[in-house]
């Protein structure tokens, strides 16, 4: 590992100098024209393979139905010319809402969702052209130790974790998910699923990243009952889901899924980890999870890694400065960049025709094109995927494609007041490049925060 440093690149040489400093696998090209090229996606196409990744704005209204916020965030990211659009985290169930605003679709709020659908489809044609469809992935979630359905911390865990138990004050008697509560969860993911098409979603995402309910029962080595212990148990809850929402919707609805494929977290209590240091990878049962994925039906994948409210936060995204109180990283970013990126490049050539969405772009700036095409050019993803920093620059996939390059002044910086804002139970956007709208709201969260 070379020591931290913030992002100081000028030019196109200037990064490849240093990638090749670091003897790290991270490609570069000046010809952008991949990034133009659509994709396939199950049944329908992707106008180009650019993708906006899943950014919650932890904004909705209280019925879990999409706000004024919630339908400007769409617009833009419609407006911004991406071939698909990953919308976020929406929960299947109320006590699984990580805040009370999270997205939530029921069968009292399904015509606002539509009405979500129209905007955004309107904004991509207005602002793209008439044949500018993008594709359209609704995130299903449950938040499990994380949920705060009703402003207090109420945790629904599968596994008890000494390392996490204590950060959300669950005691060592408290009770895990039985059985039967996992279930009857799956029958909720499947109603979500049927919502969602009826709304107008060209597919959903089974969670599994980022810790949440589902990513934390790959890893429950120490749970017992069918959904803990062996891999094949670990997996039973994910792999029965996806046969359950398949059989409700069809064959010609996506069904994708965003998971972790490497947790840093100790073993036992961390998937993908090697068992005498969490922050080796180990990919072999993440890599085994893949090939089920797709037997049984996965259409699309996304990988991730890391769990963004514990340690080693950079494993999960790059950042210059870490949230407040938070840990620099013990790495240089662009280590974990190419981390990221050769966890994205090992699934999709396990993945095989199945389509692989890559992240860990944006600490890039506006080099991020230059990466993202050499790595679509040699087969290492499907797709590039823009997270932070569609909340900064949600045109960014215009630009690239009608100018060929990004605007330095519209980039996000990785400052991380996003999560801040998160982490102060607020509501979420760039601070920096959208200030007039986030500003307010990310001092409103910091005063709220300072007074508990």
């Amino acid at each position: 590992m070379a020591p931290f440093k913030k992002f100081n690149f000028k030019t196109v040489d200037d990064i490849r100098k240093k990638i090749t400093e670091l003897g790290i696998n991270i490609k570069i090209s000046e010809d952008l024209s991949p990034l133009a090229k659509p994709v396939k996606l199950g049944n329908i196409t992707a106008p180009n393979s650019i993708a906006i990744l899943p950014m919650e704005g932890c904004d909705s209204n209280r019925d879990g139905s999409p706000s004024d916020l919630v339908m400007r965030r769409y617009r833009r990211f419609a407006a911004g010319g991406a071939g698909l659009i990953w919308f976020e985290a929406c929960a299947v169930v109320h006590e699984g809402r990580a805040n009370p605003l999270q997205m939530f679709l029921t069968k009292q709020n399904v015509k606002e969702f539509a009405e979500l659908i129209k905007n955004t489809e309107k904004a991509a044609s207005e602002s793209n052209g008439s044949s500018h469809k993008p594709v359209k992935i609704l995130q299903l979630t449950h938040s499990g130790r994380y949920s705060r359905p009703d402003n207090l911390p109420a945790p629904i865990i599968p596994q008890h974790d000494p390392m996490l138990d204590s950060a959300v004050g669950i005691s060592p008697d408290a009770p895990v998910a039985t059985d039967e509560y996992l279930d009857e969860l799956i029958s909720r993911y499947v109603e979500s699923a049927v919502l969602a098409r009826e709304a107008g979603f060209d597919g959903v995402d089974i969670k599994s990243c980022h810790r949440y309910l589902l990513s934390e029962l790959l890893a429950s080595n120490t749970r017992d009952g069918k959904y803990g212990g062996s891999f094949e148990n670990r997996t039973r809850f994910l792999l029965n889901t996806i046969t359950a929402v398949r059989k409700a919707v069809g064959d010609d609805f996506i069904i994708a899924s965003r998971f972790n494929v490497f947790d840093a977290h100790p073993y036992p209590y961390g998937f993908g980890v090697d068992k005498d240091d969490y922050l080796k990878p180990d990919l072999t049962e993440p890599l085994k999870l893949v090939k089920l994925l797709v037997e049984n039906g996965v259409n699309l994948l996304s990988s991730s890694a890391g769990n963004p409210y514990y340690k080693a936060v950079y494993v999960t995204r790059p950042f210059d400065s870490p949230a407040l109180g938070g840990e620099m990283p013990q790495e240089h970013p662009l280590e974990s960049v190419a981390r990221l990126f050769e966890f994205t490049r090992q699934v999709k050539e396990t993945a095989g025709d199945i389509p692989v969405i890559g992240n860990g772009y944006s600490w890039l700036r506006w080099f991020l094109p230059n990466a993202g095409a050499a790595n679509l050019s040699e087969g290492a993803c499907s797709m590039v995927g823009l997270g932070r920093q569609a909340f900064a620059y949600p045109d960014a996939p215009k630009d690239i494609l009608t100018k060929g390059k990004m605007d330095p002044q519209k980039c996000c910086i990785a400052c991380s007041k996003c999560t801040q804002i998160m982490r102060d139970h607020g509501r979420t956007g760039c601070v920096v490049r959208d200030s007039k709208v986030y500003l307010p709201l990310y001092d409103e969260a910091r005063g709220n925060a300072s007074k508990r």
